[in-house]
């Protein structure tokens, strides 16, 4: 069963290093004499309210993406997510949703939040259509970037597009996690209202989420995170403007591998493999289907090959092996037979050869019980 239909277009190498310079460019345009070499304040600046450093790289990273305004906030993408939503909507309030899967922390911030869903196929443009004219009463439109499902095959583009020439009052959230700085574009390019992500998964320090989009929303979050200890501080936000311009390229090339990966495995290079295919269920990997029900198995062996079991930001500044592990739990949802025979490999920052490698060993030692 293959999905390369679904798959996302990335940036290529090229890309990425254009990406990188746009960066750096917007860098020297908010930083002069020798000012990007301090490392960033702390508290409450009479300024901004924030870090002084952390509004200048917030203003760096809004025009590097092409939206009004920018603010760093606590809980990675999760909280960035949380924390704009809160502000577009209230207890009790609808929200137009994929039907598919939901990804785990979003299921809990629409519970914690007392959101109500409304469900539209955003696969199926006239379904999609005729949702947004009928439904008046939802107050937001909620869009995950990367798949929630192997069989979505919806553009991003386009589900912003009909959103906007159906309900141009509707305000668009795109979460952008695993795709920002990887993908040709994110939601505010497209049009969305707001952008959000995790810096943690573009090479930056824990915890720090990115929300970027229309100037009144980030005005209203920034006015209502008003604790002290609720702000992102100065060297922290320096810290990841600094991870973030090596993210593009770095991320180009796991991309190379990730289908040189794909292609070999297909290809018949190991033993043992049903299929191989890739996907963007959260960062793009390859799903690995087995011809026998040894995926947990082969997950408990691969770390005596040198391969990461388990993630821990999937793609952050710690993951520089390659990741061999169980399919993602929205992906299990719709297809719960892989959890016996589907494994989710990522090479990180190794080279499929590497990968092959371990994988080899690792399916070895299964077969052998």
């Amino acid at each position: 069963m293959r999905y390369e239909a679904s798959i996302l277009p990335e940036r290529t190498l090229d890309e990425a290093k254009d990406l990188q310079f746009s960066l750096v460019n917007e860098i020297t345009k908010e930083f002069q004499e020798n000012e990007f070499f301090h490392t960033g304040d702390v508290g409450l600046h009479p300024a901004n309210k924030r870090p002084l450093m952390t509004a200048r790289v917030e203003n760096v990273l809004a025009a590097a993406f092409h939206g009004e305004a920018c603010a760093l906030v606590r809980g990675s993408g999760t909280g960035a997510i949380r924390l704009i939503l809160s502000i577009l909507a209230e207890p009790g309030d609808y929200c137009i949703v994929h039907t598919a899967p939901m990804y785990t922390t979003t299921k809990e911030t629409f519970r914690l939040m007392g959101l109500e869903k409304e469900t539209a196929d955003f696969n199926d443009k006239e379904a999609l259509r005729k949702k947004l004219k009928e439904n008046q009463h939802s107050k937001v439109f909620y869009v995950q970037h990367a798949r929630q499902q192997p069989t979505d095959t919806y553009d991003l583009k386009e589900v912003i597009q009909l959103v906007k020439e159906c309900r141009p009052d509707l305000p668009i959230v795109v979460d952008d996690n695993y795709c920002a700085m990887k993908m040709k574009g994110i939601g505010i390019e497209y049009g969305a209202d707001y952008s959000t992500f995790s810096g943690f998964k573009l090479m930056g320090p824990e915890g720090i989420g990115i929300v970027i989009g229309k100037k009144e929303g980030i005005e209203k979050l920034h006015n209502r995170n008003y604790s002290g200890g609720g702000q992102v501080q100065g060297y922290e936000a320096h810290e990841l403007l600094r991870s973030m311009v090596l993210a593009p390229v770095a991320l180009a090339i796991q991309n190379e591998q990730v289908e040189e990966l794909c292609n070999r495995l297909n290809a018949g290079e190991l033993d043992g493999i049903k299929e191989a295919y890739m996907t963007n269920s959260q960062s793009k990997n390859v799903i690995l289907e087995l011809e026998k029900p040894l995926a947990e198995s082969v997950i408990q062996v691969a770390s005596k090959h040198g391969a990461a079991t388990y993630p821990v930001g999937a793609e952050s500044r710690f993951e520089l092996i390659p990741m061999i592990y169980r399919v993602s739990g929205s992906f299990l949802e719709s297809r719960p037979e892989l959890k016996e025979t589907g494994l989710r490999i990522n090479p990180m920052k190794s080279s499929a050869e590497t990968v092959l490698r371990i994988l080899e060993n690792s399916l070895k030692d299964a077969a052998k019980g």
